[in-house]
C-alpha cells in the first residue's frame, strides 16, 4: 500500500471512530442527566475538543506523503485495544464530559482495577503516537505538551467531581 493511502487509511479510521465516539458520550450524557447526574468541568469542554479537532485536521494535512512506521502502527493498534477495553468497563458511563450521577459507585473494572484514569493515558499515548507514525517529532511534542495541560486540568476538576462519589467496599 503507497503511503499516502495508508495514511489515508489510518487518519479516516482514527476520523471515524472519533465522531462514533462523540455520538456514543452524547448519547449517554443524555442519559446520564435524566438519571440526576451533574456535570462538572463543562467550561473545560470545548478546549479539549478543539485541541483533538485541530490534532487530527494537522494530521490530515500534514501526513501526506510521510514515511509510516509500521512498528508504531503496531503500537496504535495495542492502544485501541486497550482504548475498547475502557470503552467496555464503563459502559454506559463512558462520556466525553464529566458526569456524576449520585449514588453510583465508582467503576473498579476492566484497568479501572489497576489505574485511576486509564482512558486519559491512552489519549496521551495517542496524541503522542499518531504523529510519530508519520515522522512528525516536533507536531507530536507540541500536541503532547498541550494535552498534558488540558488533562492535568480535567483530571483535578474531575477527582474534585468524584470525591463525592461512594468509594468501592
Amino acid at each position: 500500500m503507497q503511503a499516502d493511502a495508508f495514511a489515508a487509511a489510518i487518519l479516516a479510521l482514527l476520523t471515524v471512530q472519533r465522531i462514533g465516539e462523540l455520538a456514543y458520550a452524547r448519547a449517554n450524557t443524555r442519559r446520564l442527566l435524566a438519571e440526576g447526574g451533574r456535570e462538572h468541568c463543562a467550561r473545560q469542554y470545548p478546549f479539549i475538543v478543539s485541541l483533538h479537532a485541530l490534532w487530527l485536521a494537522g494530521l490530515w494535512m500534514l501526513a501526506w506523503g510521510r514515511p509510516v512506521s509500521l512498528v508504531l502502527v503496531a503500537v496504535l493498534v495495542l492502544l485501541q485495544a486497550f482504548r475498547f477495553w475502557v470503552l467496555r468497563a464503563l459502559g454506559r458511563r463512558w462520556t466525553t464530559r464529566v458526569i456524576v450521577v449520585p449514588g453510583e459507585r465508582l467503576v473498579r473494572e476492566g484497568p479501572y482495577r489497576w489505574l485511576r484514569h486509564p482512558n486519559y493515558l491512552i489519549v496521551a499515548a495517542e496524541i503522542a503516537v499518531v504523529p510519530l507514525i508519520f515522522g512528525l517529532v516536533l507536531y507530536a511534542a507540541l500536541f503532547t505538551v498541550a494535552n498534558a495541560a488540558i488533562l492535568w486540568a480535567r483530571i483535578v476538576c474531575e477527582e474534585a467531581a468524584l470525591g463525592s462519589a461512594p468509594r468501592p467496599d
